[in-house]
């Protein structure tokens, strides 16, 4: 019997030292476990963050594209006035250059009844 018991008191020993062993190997897979816990909630936090990072700056960039949009619009009708305004300025520049021929003909046909004025006078005086 005192073999038998002292069989049994080495199982049970044995049975206490698996069980240990199973308890501290759960202990570390449960630390395991909220490691991964916390690690999971930290990149799903860090996941919303860029989330909502993204949505930001999506928003951004549609503003800026429709900034865009409106600078475009504003500089085509900018373009459109400058195109009118250079077509007046050339139809000016032809009109003031043909008054400045308009002038010299003129002032040549002044020139010439002037010195024809002169010299009938010249004439009549000499008669």
């Amino acid at each position: 019997l005192q073999k038998e018991l002292l069989k049994y008191k080495q199982e049970a020993r044995n049975l206490q030292g698996i069980k240990d062993a199973l308890q501290q190997r759960l202990i570390q897979q449960d630390a395991s476990v909220l490691q991964l816990k916390q690690e999971l909630l930290r990149a799903n936090m860090d996941k919303e963050e860029l989330h909502n990072q993204n949505v930001d700056l999506q928003r951004k960039v549609e503003e800026r594209n429709r900034l865009l949009a409106e600078y475009k619009k504003e500089l085509c009708q900018k373009d459109r006035h400058l195109q009118q305004h250079q077509t007046k300025l050339d139809e000016m520049l032809r009109q003031l250059s043909e008054a400045n021929y308009q002038q010299v003909d003129l002032e040549r046909e002044l020139e010439h009844k002037g010195a024809l004025l002169a010299h009938c006078m010249k004439r009549e005086a000499e008669e």
